[in-house]
C-alpha cells in the first residue's frame, strides 16, 4: 500500500480542512500529508462498512473516499468511533502510539467541524479516552558506542566526506537535534563565532542550539572545505551538501549514519538516526545533570511528558544504589 497522499482524494470539505491546517494552524505540509493519511484509513474504514467490504481485501485498499462528507459525519457516534479503534486494534495490529494518533486525527477534524466552523452541532469524539500509553524506554547508544560511532568516521580515511559526516554525528550526538532540522540548517543560521546556530523545528517554529566546544571544532571543520573556493559557485545556502553539491537529503543521511554504525559494529543494535537524538538526552539529562525543563528547550518539545521519556532510571544508576545499601558488604558468619 502506498503511503503517497493527494487531496483529490478526499472531499471539498477536507480539502478546506487541510487547507486550514496548512495556513491558519502553521503546520507543515508533512504534517498535514500525516492527518490525511490517518484520516484516509479512517474514511476507507467507513466505506468498506457500508459496502460490505472485507477490510483485509485488496479493495480495501483502492476505495474511492472523495464522496465521504458532512453528511457521513453527521451521522456517526462514539460506538462506531470504538468499532473502529477495535478494527485497527485487531485487524491492522496498530500499536497504542498509532492508534493514539489515529484517534488524535478524528478529534483534531470534528473539533474543525464543530467548534471553528459550525457545520455540525454533535462532536463524537468528546467522551472518548485516548488509548493509554503504553511505557517503554528510548533505546539509545552508550556513551562508549557514541564514542565508537564517531572513531569510525575519524578512521574512514578514503571518504571524500568524512569531515561533514563526522560534523553532522557530532551535532546529532550533542544536540539532539531532528532528522529534518538538520538537513534545513543554511550558513546564515550558524553565529559568526559558532556559539550557536538556529533550526526550524516542527510547526515551522525556530529555536537556538547553543553549541559546545566538540560541535564548534567539528563544524569548523567541516566549514573550511564548505566556504572554500570548490564550492564557490554552489548556489544552494544549505550547510551539508551532497555529493552533487545540494542540499543534503534525508535519505542521504540516513544512508551514511547506517554505514558507520555498520563500521563501528553496532549493526546488529538496530540502531537509527532518532536513536541519535535520544541518545543526546539522554546523555545530557544522565550524565550532564541537564533540568528536565532545560533539556524540553533543547530538544524543542511541545509538552514537558514528552520530554520525561528520558528521565528513566539506568541501569549504571541502579547498580550504584545497589552497592551503597549499607548491607551491601553483610556476609554470612561461618
Amino acid at each position: 500500500m502506498s503511503n503517497i497522499i493527494s487531496k483529490d482524494e478526499f472531499s471539498s470539505l477536507i480539502q478546506e480542512y487541510a487547507s486550514y491546517k496548512r495556513s491558519i494552524q502553521g503546520c507543515s505540509q508533512k504534517t498535514v500529508d500525516e492527518y490525511l493519511l490517518d484520516l484516509r484509513t479512517f474514511f476507507r474504514y467507513l466505506v468498506a462498512r457500508q459496502k460490505g467490504i472485507p477490510f483485509q481485501s485488496e479493495e480495501f485498499f483502492q476505495l474511492d473516499i472523495s464522496g465521504v462528507g458532512l453528511r457521513d459525519l453527521e451521522n456517526i457516534h462514539a460506538e462506531d468511533l470504538y468499532d473502529y479503534l477495535s478494527f485497527i486494534t485487531d485487524d491492522r495490529e496498530n500499536k497504542w502510539c498509532a492508534r493514539a494518533r489515529k484517534l488524535s486525527a478524528i478529534r483534531a477534524l470534528y473539533k474543525y467541524l464543530v467548534n471553528k466552523r459550525h457545520y455540525l452541532e454533535h462532536n463524537p469524539t468528546v467522551d472518548i479516552d485516548s488509548p493509554k500509553a503504553q511505557k517503554t524506554l528510548p533505546k539509545v547508544l552508550s556513551l562508549h558506542e557514541a564514542q565508537r560511532l564517531l572513531e569510525a568516521v575519524e578512521r574512514d580515511r578514503d571518504s571524500k566526506f568524512r569531515e561533514r559526516d563526522y560534523a553532522i554525528l557530532t551535532l546529532f550526538l550533542n544536540c539532539g537535534m531532528r532528522l529534518s532540522e538538520l538537513v534545513g540548517i543554511n550558513i546564515n543560521d550558524i553565529d559568526s563565532d559558532l556559539t550557536s546556530l538556529r533550526v526550524t523545528g516542527k510547526g515551522s517554529k525556530e529555536r537556538v542550539i547553543y553549541l559546545n566546544e566538540a560541535c564548534q571544532y567539528a563544524l569548523t571543520d567541516y566549514l573550511i572545505l564548505r566556504m572554500s573556493q570548490k564550492y564557490a559557485s554552489v548556489q544552494t545556502k544549505a550547510v551539508f551538501l551532497s555529493r552533487l553539491e545540494q542540499r543534503i537529503s534525508v535519505k542521504t543521511v540516513q544512508a551514511m549514519v547506517y554505514k558507520y554504525l555498520r563500521l563501528a559494529g553496532l549493526e546488529s543494535k538496530h540502531y537509527s538516526v532518532h536513536k541519535l537524538r535520544h541518545t543526546a538526552a539522554t546523555l545530557m539529562y544522565q550524565s550532564g545533570n541537564v533540568d528536565v525543563r532545560v533539556l524540553k528547550e533543547i530538544l524543542g518539545h511541545e509538552q514537558l511528558n514528552t520530554t520525561q521519556i528520558y528521565t528513566h532510571v539506568s541501569n549504571a544508576d541502579m547498580e550504584k544504589a545497589m552497592k551503597q545499601n549499607p548491607l551491601a558488604t553483610q556476609k554470612k558468619k561461618h
